[in-house]
């Protein structure tokens, strides 16, 4: 009995702490994740807190359940629009780039730490994925505005890709138990079909269990509180089940929660609500107890080699597999070298790193051990600085308008529409105007307006005025647009980080190409010159175009800067691209000729 009360207090009063550690952290830039890491230390065995916890088993058992768990929120997040923006280089990435990236630095753990090419392709394979819970938080918190093609593949690899990296650790376990002299190339088939079924069938089993969870949620009349619990309850099914059948769990549950938040159904809001409170607890959990498992001291004789082995990791081997898994998709320097640089790593491969420790192979602490160091080096490094990376590569967007404050009431599944209160904000677009005379879309109606605790409908209302209630019916694929209207309009970056961004001047979508090919001396063919701006980028861009995104003509680039649906509206043009120059003498000469560009076409501007 008074073990139990022991350990309630120490696991609440470590996860209290830790909630106030995070508001600190957030003040130096810290990554909340390393603190709670780092918590853990101190809380562990060489810590202050001298806690001995060394149980495998449990780490592994609790750390498979709050990853499932992270995983299904993140999925819940991932709207259908990031998976059809990214899915192609993201799964290239989730398994071509996993086993370059395991192979590459295999091979480096190998030398470094005079092991079998075997036991170097396990540390590879522990330390290859990158991790969704760091992801999702990193680029969820860190309150950069990111290029959206850039973020949604890296949410999207790093949601789909733990199954890749779980059967390469898994695999190279079992090898390495079976020994040489028992493996033969009659293995490979079974191989294969294990590797398919982790994929197949977790795919499977994500998607049906998530309609199985729709048809649920929906069919069943239940307390209002019930429902969180049986979503998360039947993602953990779905988990369970997929493992249990040789299936991949993780991509089992993260496909449930995308099925799930991409369908109309009951209880939306308070499942959101419950499913962030759960994930969060599962991330600090998690990194609690992974680093109270690790004992600094036993770290010191391999320390040197692990970080030598993570700074591989981070420079060469993720960069290398990136470069060769986006080659086809029409991603630019920039784009690849924030991917390459943001392959963060967190819980997953420390997770791994006990698989080998519960196998039972000889000197599995080891591998606990350099996967902990490659995690810390890399929440370190590339956690600290990813808003840095962004700003530098030009691919964090200007502030967008801040959200108004809304009020969603969840109405039945079969309804089309959702009803949601909007507060409107000092500085938002629609304040002075009257609700009747703003042009809306014809789906979206305004249906009261409420102003001191007097409610009264659009035709009767006044002028909008900042702390107004606005109630509206609307798609919930308009909501976004609506918290825009109704949010603060953004505040103008002083560093110039716009122009940066979006380029030197901007144009109309509707200007003719024409007009800026014999302006700037673009190479654009002549039947093309009829074209618009916004015509002719997306008949060049690939895919789904978002603000930010980018075309090279020549010496300029035209940058995608503002648009509505798949309408482009604004044009930025950047006179000359900055790229990586070999010899310094070719830095002076880009220098001259960008400033001479930039004073004769402000010339040619004031003649106009």
């Amino acid at each position: 009995m008074e073990f139990a009360n022991q350990l309630v207090l120490i696991g609440a009063g470590l996860v209290f702490i830790s909630i106030f550690a995070g508001l600190i952290s957030s003040r130096i830039g810290a990554p909340l994740l390393l603190v709670f890491l780092g918590l853990g230390m101190l809380a562990g065995e060489d810590g202050p807190g001298g806690l001995d916890f060394d149980n495998f088993q449990i780490a592994y058992t609790l750390g498979a359940i709050a990853l499932a768990v992270v995983l299904f929120d993140g999925g819940l997040r991932t709207h259908r629009s990031t998976l059809a923006l990214a899915s192609w280089p993201a799964l290239l990435l989730a398994t071509v780039g996993v086993v370059l990236t395991a192979a590459l630095t295999g091979a480096m753990a190998a030398l470094l730490f005079s092991l079998s090419w075997l036991e170097g392709m396990l540390v590879g394979s522990i330390v290859a994925s990158t991790d969704a819970a760091a992801v999702f938080f990193l680029l969820g918190a860190g309150g950069t505005n990111l290029v959206k093609r850039v973020r949604a593949t890296l949410e999207t690899e790093s949601g789909v890709n733990d199954p890749m990296a779980v059967f390469l650790t898994v695999t190279c376990v079992a090898l390495i138990e079976a020994g040489p002299p028992n493996f033969s190339t009659n293995a490979l088939p079974g191989l294969v079909g294990a590797f398919l079924m982790q994929i197949a069938g977790g795919a499977v089993f994500g998607v049906v269990g998530g309609l199985a969870l729709v048809r649920l949620i929906n069919a069943l009349n239940l307390a209002t509180g019930l429902y969180p619990i049986l979503a998360l309850s039947g993602a953990l099914v779905v988990f369970g089940v997929a493992q249990s059948v040789g299936a991949s769990g993780f991509l089992a549950v993260y496909l449930a929660g995308v099925v799930l938040g991409n369908r109309r159904h009951r209880a939306t809001l308070v499942i959101d609500r419950f499913q962030d409170g759960l994930a969060w607890l599962s991330q600090i959990g998690m990194f609690l107890m992974l680093g109270l498992l690790v004992t600094p001291t036993n770290l010191i004789p391999t320390v040197l080699p692990s970080l030598a082995l993570a700074a591989f990791l981070i420079l060469v081997a993720r960069p290398v597999a990136v470069l060769l898994c986006t080659a086809p998709f029409g991603f630019n320097w920039r784009e690849k070298t924030f991917l390459g640089w943001v392959g963060l790593r967190g819980a997953v491969p420390i997770f791994l790193g006990t698989v080998p420790v519960l196998a039972g192979l000889p000197n599995a602490d080891a591998y606990f051990e350099i996967a902990f160091v490659v995690v810390l080096t890399s929440l370190v490094v590339q956690g600290w600085t990813v808003n840095l990376a962004a700003r530098q590569l030009n691919l964090a967007l200007p502030p967008a308008p801040r959200p108004a404050q809304r009020f969603d009431v969840d109405l039945p599944a079969e309804a089309e529409r959702d009803l949601s209160a909007f507060v409107v904000q000092e500085t938002s677009a629609a304040v002075g105007w009257l609700p009747g005379d703003m042009r809306l879309e014809d789906d979206v109606e305004i249906v009261a307006v409420i102003r001191d605790g007097v409610m009264r409908l659009p035709s009767d209302a006044p002028r909008l005025a900042a702390g107004d209630y606005v109630v509206v019916v609307a798609p919930a694929e308009r909501m976004g647009a609506l918290d825009r209207l109704f949010g603060s309009a953004p505040r103008k970056d002083p560093s110039g980080r716009d122009e940066a961004v979006f380029g030197e001047f901007t144009f109309g979508g509707e200007t003719l190409t024409g007009d800026l090919a014999r302006m700037y001396d673009l190479p654009i063919p002549p039947p093309e010159q009829a074209l618009t701006l916004s015509d002719f980028l997306r008949r060049h861009l690939r895919g789904r175009i978002d603000a930010g995104d980018r075309l090279k003509l020549g010496d300029v680039e035209l940058i995608v800067r503002a648009l509505d649906g798949e309408t482009i509206l604004q044009v930025g043009i950047e006179l000359e691209p900055r790229r990586f120059p070999l010899l310094q003498a070719d830095v002076a000469r880009i220098w001259a000729h960008h400033w001479w560009r930039v004073l004769r076409n402000r010339l040619w501007r004031r003649r106009e």
